[in-house]
């Protein structure tokens, strides 16, 4: 019998392919069944005795009580490691989601598939596949003990996601937690700074994108995309060069990158807005603000922070000219860190009230950028809502 912890994408797809299955989440009062034969039932009624192994949603919180009383936690990962065929798991900070689409599209004419934190569950991929291409969060690499890819791409590491691992060390150890586990023959490309650490893999450590290029004779003047996707691409591009010992320029330049991630638009009066929506941690955002450091800049900031501090974005934010809307429950934290460094900020709360007063003073010699260094679950069902909110409120006229 299988214990499934949260009622999500990931456990859903679990009961939904396996069936008498129980599930356990704080939404369910009473004892009910899903339209597969599954029970639905409140964490009171959890008995270890009554599971074989216990299945957590990716984020399910660490301290809770269905946590506390399992015997045998299994991550997805670990669930499906033996179904698994040839992996390239992909994880760090940011750039995650456009790395393992860039992936997918090299290799999706050769049998890959892709999957995990990109939104699709490993129960639903096809074990016949030639290659898993895996989105790979901190959450899952917490829980996952036995697995370990054919090749580990790893983005530069940086503070996120703390309040749930606690601190920025558990978070980091997280991510290198697959690398230890290894074996001959898998291959991982991983930041300069971890250089030294222990495994049987055979690593390719890179500085920055073009300490990459360089290592494997990658030519960056080939290659279209800029920052912050560039270093996504020469991840993806490297994976490419070390499985078919070529690079296809010409088809990989086709590739288009996501919604909600920088994506810059005009409106009916010419003026430039930026949404970048998927900007959920610190890192994102800096990356976000460097690219229009040079612009008069209108930025919307807030939503839940994740315990993360947000000083190295204002200190950033000192030498440009930026006026601040805040949103979201950490919206008086901004305040404060903007009244600190003496630049203007309005208290919105809400992103549609900043949108009222940014359209009184946006015009073509301004730029808005949505990057909000935070998660929106504050008061979004996703960021994809948050950003289409974004869109919508600025086409208005």
């Amino acid at each position: 019998m299988i214990a499934l912890f949260g009622h999500g994408k990931t456990t859903k797809a679990i009961a939904k392919r396996f069936k008498n299955c129980q599930i356990f989440d704080d939404c369910f009062k009473e004892k009910s069944f899903d339209e597969f034969g599954n029970k639905l039932l409140p964490p009171s009624e959890f008995d270890p005795k009554n599971s074989d192994i216990q299945i957590p949603s990716p984020s399910f919180p660490l301290k809770h009580p269905l946590m506390q009383k399992a015997t045998n936690i299994l991550s997805e990962y670990d669930f499906f490691r033996k179904d698994m065929p040839y992996s390239i798991w992909i994880s760090g900070t940011n750039g995650k989601t456009t790395t393992t689409q860039m992936l997918d599209f090299i290799f999706k004419e050769k049998g890959s598939e892709c999957g995990g934190n990109i939104g699709n569950p490993l129960a639903n991929l096809n074990k016949s596949d030639k290659m898993w291409i895996l989105e790979t969060s901190s959450y899952m690499l917490y829980q996952t003990k036995i697995a370990t890819p054919d090749i580990y791409s790893l983005l530069p590491v940086k503070p996120d996601h703390l309040s749930w691992h606690g601190s920025f060390k558990e978070y980091e150890k997280a991510k290198l937690s697959p690398i230890y586990r290894m074996i001959e023959g898998s291959i991982a490309i991983i930041p300069e700074t971890y250089k030294n650490i222990k495994t049987s893999s055979r690593v390719i450590t890179y500085i920055d994108e073009y300490d990459l290029a360089k290592k494997l004779n990658i030519d960056i003047r080939n290659v279209k995309f800029q920052a912050p996707f560039l270093l996504d691409a020469l991840l993806a591009l490297a994976c490419e060069k070390i499985l078919l010992g070529k690079i296809d320029y010409e088809k990989f330049n086709q590739f288009k990158t996501d919604t909600h991630k920088l994506e810059e638009f005009k409106d009916a009066q010419g003026r430039v807005w930026v949404n970048d929506s998927k900007g959920t941690n610190l890192d994102a955002t800096l990356e976000a603000v460097k690219r229009y450091k040079d612009r008069d800049l209108i930025l919307i900031l807030g939503g839940d922070d994740k315990g993360v501090d947000l000083t190295p974005l204002f200190d950033m934010l000192k030498a440009l000219h930026v006026e601040v809307f805040a949103i979201g429950t950490n919206t008086d934290k901004i305040v404060n860190f903007c009244n600190n460094i003496g630049k203007k900020v309005t208290a919105s709360y809400e992103l549609k009230e900043a949108m009222k007063e940014i359209q009184k003073i946006h015009t073509t010699q301004t730029t808005v950028l949505l990057s909000p260094a935070a998660a929106s679950l504050d008061q979004f069902s996703s960021y994809i809502a948050r950003g289409n909110l974004f869109k919508e409120l600025a086409t208005l006229n």
